[in-house]
């Protein structure tokens, strides 16, 4: 009967370390420029930059309006670190309500062009 309960106990705590958890998401706390966030995760905040994309010429002001209206503050979003830059990190964005890229977004609105991913 000991063996029987220890055993059971043992697969129990396996399938509650193994069992993949719901991983807290990103927040949009603020949109700073068309191509720069801050986002938190409640314990941290980060400076992040859209990867994969630069903003046309003298379309920041509008881009910086769409992503507002993108991503309001408290928006959940999912990052996908590409790297970094003086300190910012540099990910891909997308909304996790929906999985839609916010530079695909913004490329898609005439606001960016794409460029190659680090």
């Amino acid at each position: 009967m000991r063996r029987q309960t220890l055993t059971l106990l043992g697969v129990l705590l396996a399938l509650l370390l193994g069992w993949p958890g719901m991983a807290a998401a990103a927040e949009v706390y603020q949109v700073r420029s068309g191509t720069l966030l801050q986002v938190g995760d409640g314990n941290r905040s980060y400076a992040v930059e859209l990867a994969c994309m630069k903003l046309v010429a003298e379309q920041e002001q509008q881009a910086t309006a769409w992503l507002r209206q993108a991503m309001p503050r408290r928006t959940k979003v999912n990052l996908r670190p590409m790297g970094q830059r003086d300190g910012t990190l540099l990910a891909q964005v997308s909304l996790l309500s929906t999985g839609a890229d916010i530079a695909t977004g913004l490329i898609d609105a005439g606001l960016a062009r794409a460029e190659a991913c680090p």
